[in-house]
């Protein structure tokens, strides 16, 4: 079972499906684009609220163009181990200025949520069954000390940025 988390709870009704040989979109639902796909209609028409699903091998950066007409870019983490989709979401908030919807799906565990929202996504694709289970009781795991500013500050401040000082030279 599959199920989408924000920071505010599950949410009910997604209308956005990631197309398999057994999976379509139907009534009230999107799909979610490869990119080729979305930059081939993307040329074609002038479509808006788009959505596309960036696997770990894509170029993010080929969707600068498209970025307004997009409400939602979903990064794919394959395994746990596979850790570019952190680099696609930092690219896309960071760089490119992307402000709709990112949603991580595929493999995500309860303790990876806290990096995945620093990074700047903010929509979950859940199946794991413990991730579930601690999404709906609400104990997202906490990390208390970040060494790295990101999209998204700590609580506490922009981390320790401070420690960056220009080297003494004698």
């Amino acid at each position: 079972m599959t199920k989408i988390w924000k920071e505010t709870g599950f949410v009910e009704n997604d209308a956005w499906v990631i197309e398999t040989d057994e999976v379509t979109a139907g009534e009230g639902e999107k799909p979610l684009l490869d990119l080729a796909t979305l930059i081939a209609k993307a040329e074609e028409t002038n479509e808006i609220g788009l959505g596309v699903l960036i696997k770990p091998a894509d170029d993010v950066s080929k969707l600068e163009p498209y970025l307004d007409r997009l409400d939602i870019v979903a990064v794919a983490f394959p395994a746990f181990s596979d850790g570019r989709a952190f680099s696609h979401a930092s690219l896309l908030r960071e760089r490119l200025g992307y402000k709709g919807e990112l949603r991580a799906v595929g493999d995500v565990l309860i303790d990876q949520i806290p990096l995945m929202l620093r990074c700047g996504i903010d929509s979950f694709s859940v199946t794991n069954e413990t991730a579930l289970k601690r999404l709906a009781e609400g104990r997202l795991p906490g990390i208390p000390h970040y060494y790295q500013p990101t999209a998204r500050s700590a609580e506490a401040g922009p981390g320790y940025s401070w420690r960056r000082l220009p080297l003494k030279t004698a």
